[in-house]
C-alpha cells in the first residue's frame, strides 16, 4: 500500500509563506497533498513523485514557463516555484488555470538550497508511515514533551531534551525520580554553568557529538545519579541531545531503543522548528549574502536593517585542533546561537550567521574610527567572558564599514585577524586586524610559499643544510641569539652551552651563512627567513 503524503500546500504556506514563498498565480487548495521536492532540469528530467513541488531554478522566460507548467502538471506536480520577480504572460496564466497548478515566487535574498532544505524538513514526516498530518509515530508533530515522556517510559529514567546551548526544550514528567541537579536544570530550563564546565573538561560534549551511540557518564560532581546521553542529528546537522538520569548503564535493548528514539526526536525537532525557525534561517542567508557582496547585497542589507549607518563584522572561530569535524560543527552551532542572543541584547539590528565554518556577526555601530573599533572589541570580550572557557573561541574584528558596500571588506579583515588568532596557541582571544596586521601578512606569505612548495632561501637555508650534513646546531644558535636580542650570555643559557662555546658557534653562523650579524637589515632578513621556514614546515590549519 503506497504511503500517503501528509504535508499539504496549506501547511507549506503556513510555515514558509510570507517569509520565503508568495503565491504568484493559481488557486491554493490548502488540503492538497505535497509528496516531494524536485529541481526542474530540462536536460535530465527528474523522477517526479505524485504531488511534487518543482523548483524552477533559472526559469524566467514567460513562454518557457507555460511549457514547464504543462509538463510538470502532467507528471502530477502541485506547484512550481520561480525566483521573483516573476513575469508571466497570458499563456502562462492560462496554463496555470487549466492545469490547476499553483505558481509560487521565491522571495529575494533566499537561496534555492535554503528553500529546498526547508521544504524537505517539512516533508520529513513521510519517512514515518501510518500517521496523519498532525502526528509523528502517534505523537503530535513537534510535541517534544509528549515524546520525552514516551522515551522516558522506554528507558525507565527521567529525561530531558536539550538544544546545542544546553537549554532544556522538553522534559518528561517524572523528574521527581531524578536528583537535585536535574531538578535545578529543569526549573532553570538550562544546564547550570558549573555542570557545563565540568562536562566540557571531561570531554563529554566532544564524545557525545562525535558518536551515534549513547555516552554513559558514571560520575558528575554534584549529581547523585549517572547520566546517559545521545546526540540528536538530522543528516549532517546536530540539533541537540537527550539526557537520561539512570541508576546504571542501559541494557543492550534499552540502548538500541535510545538510538532509535533519537532519530524520531530529530524529526519532531525539525517539525517543531520548521515554522518558528524559518525567519532565523532566512536571516542567516541574508547575512551570508551581505558578507559576500554582489548585486543582491544591498537589498539583503536593507531587509536586515543594516542599510544605513556604519557597521562592523566580527568573525568567531574555533582554534585549529585535531578535532572530530562533527564536534567542531556542534560547537560552532552552539556558539552561533549564544552569540545571536548576546548581540540581540547589545543591538536589536545585529545579525548572526554560520558561514563556511565561521560564525559571523554584523553589528551596527554609532560613529566610526577608533571609538567604534573599541566598542566592537568590548562586545566581543564581554561575550567571551560570559561563555567562559568551555567554548574555545577566538574573535577577529574587521574595520568599521561606512555602509553595506564595505561589509565584505570588513569581513575579509575579520577573517585575516581570526586566522592569526587561530595560529597562536596562547595569547589574546580577540583582535582587530590593525592589531595583528604584520602577523597576518607573514601568515599569508608563509601559506603562499607552502602552497607552491617553495622553501625560503638565504643564510638560514645555508645554515640548515650545514646542520644537516654535520649534525651541528647553527640554526638554533642564530635563533637563540636573535630571540635574546644579541645577549650572548642569555642565549648561551637558553641553549645550555658555555658562553665561549656559544660565541664560537655564532662566529661559525656568520662564516657558514655568509651573514653579517652587525647589519640590522641582515638580522631582520634572517628573522623573517626563520619565521617563514617554520610556517612552510608547519603550515597553519587555514593554509
Amino acid at each position: 500500500m503506497p504511503r500517503r503524503p501528509r504535508a499539504t500546500l496549506g501547511r507549506v504556506l503556513d510555515d514558509l509563506g510570507s517569509t520565503l514563498l508568495e503565491v504568484v498565480a493559481g488557486r491554493v487548495d490548502s488540503s492538497r497533498s505535497v509528496g516531494g521536492v524536485v529541481i526542474h532540469d530540462p536536460l535530465d528530467p527528474p523522477s517526479m513523485p505524485d504531488g511534487a513541488l518543482v523548483l524552477g531554478v533559472g526559469l524566467a522566460a514567460s513562454a518557457e514557463i507555460a511549457d514547464v507548467v504543462r509538463a510538470v502538471a502532467a507528471d502530477g506536480a502541485v506547484g512550481l516555484v520561480l525566483r521573483v520577480p516573476v513575469e508571466i504572460d497570458a499563456d502562462a496564466r492560462r496554463a496555470v488555470a487549466e492545469e490547476g497548478l499553483v505558481l509560487f515566487g521565491l522571495t529575494r535574498g533566499a537561496s534555492w538550497a535554503q528553500v529546498a532544505a526547508l521544504l524537505r524538513s517539512l516533508l520529513a514526516v513521510d519517512d514515518l508511515g501510518g500517521v496523519d498530518d498532525q502526528t509523528l509515530a502517534g505523537v503530535g508533530a513537534g510535541d517534544l514533551f509528549a515524546l520525552a515522556g514516551a522515551v522516558s517510559a522506554l528507558l525507565d529514567a527521567p529525561l530531558t531534551i536539550e538544544d546545542l546551548n544546553s537549554r532544556v526544550i522538553a522534559f518528561s514528567a517524572d523528574q521527581d525520580r531524578a536528583d537535585e541537579s536535574r531538578k535545578e536544570t529543569v526549573l532553570g530550563r538550562q544546564v547550570p554553568e558549573r555542570y557545563l564546565r565540568q562536562l566540557e573538561q571531561q570531554g563529554a560534549f566532544r564524545a557525545l557529538y562525535s558518536s551515534d551511540r549513547p555516552v554513559y557518564l558514571p560520575e558528575i560532581d554534584g549529581a547523585e545519579l549517572p547520566r546517559v546521553a545521545i546526540r540528536v542529528r538530522a543528516g549532517d546537522e546536530i540539533l541537540g541531545s537527550m539526557w537520561a538520569a539512570v541508576k546504571e548503564p542501559l541494557s543492550a535493548e534499552r540502548e538500541q531503543a535510545f538510538v532509535d528514539a533519537a532519530k524520531l526526536v530529530a524529526l519532531h525537532m525539525l517539525r517543531h522548528r520548521a515554522g518558528a525557525d524559518v525567519e532565523r534561517r532566512l536571516r542567516a542567508e541574508l547575512v551570508a549574502t551581505v558578507l559576500e557582496g554582489g548585486p543582491a547585497a544591498g537589498e539583503a542589507a536593507s531587509r536586515l536593517g543594516l542599510a544605513g549607518g556604519p557597521a562592523c563584522v566580527l568573525a568567531l572561530a574555533v582554534p585549529g585542533e585535531e578535532t572530530e569535524p562533527s564536534s567542531v560543527e556542534a560547537d560552532l552551532q552552539r556558539v552561533a546561537g549564544a552569540f545571536a542572543l548576546h548581540l540581540a541584547a547589545v543591538h536589536p539590528r545585529s545579525a548572526v550567521a554560520l558561514v563556511g565554518g565561521v560564525v559571523y556577526g554584523v553589528i551596527p555601530l554609532a560613529g566610526d574610527g577608533e571609538g567604534a573599533d573599541l566598542r566592537a572589541v568590548a562586545v566581543a570580550e564581554e561575550f567571551l567572558s560570559r561563555i567562559g572557557a568551555r567554548s574555545h573561541v577566538v574573535v577577529g574584528i574587521g574595520a568599521v564599514a561606512a555602509g553595506p558596500a564595505q561589509l565584505p571588506q570588513s569581513r575579509a579583515d575579520a577573517d585575516r585577524a581570526v586566522r592569526v588568532l587561530r595560529a597562536r596557541p596562547v595569547g589574546s582571544r580577540v583582535a582587530r586586524l590593525t592589531d595583528v596586521q604584520t602577523s597576518a601578512f607573514l601568515l599569508e606569505l608563509g601559506s603562499a610559499m607552502a602552497a607552491e612548495r617553495r622553501v625560503p632561501t638565504g643564510p638560514v637555508a645555508r645554515l640548515a643544510a650545514y646542520d644537516q650534513r654535520h649534525r651541528s646546531q647553527l640554526v638554533g644558535t642564530l635563533r637563540a641569539w636573535l630571540e635574546a636580542f644579541g645577549d650572548v650570555t642569555a642565549a648561551a643559557a637558553a641553549t645550555h652551552v658555555h658562553v665561549n662555546t656559544f660565541r664560537y658557534r655564532l662566529r661559525r653562523v656568520g662564516e657558514i651563512g655568509a651573514l653579517d650579524l652587525a647589519d640590522p637589515d641582515a638580522r631582520f632578513a634572517a628573522m623573517l627567513e626563520l619565521r617563514l621556514r617554520a610556517m612552510v614546515d608547519h603550515p597553519s590549519p587555514d593554509s
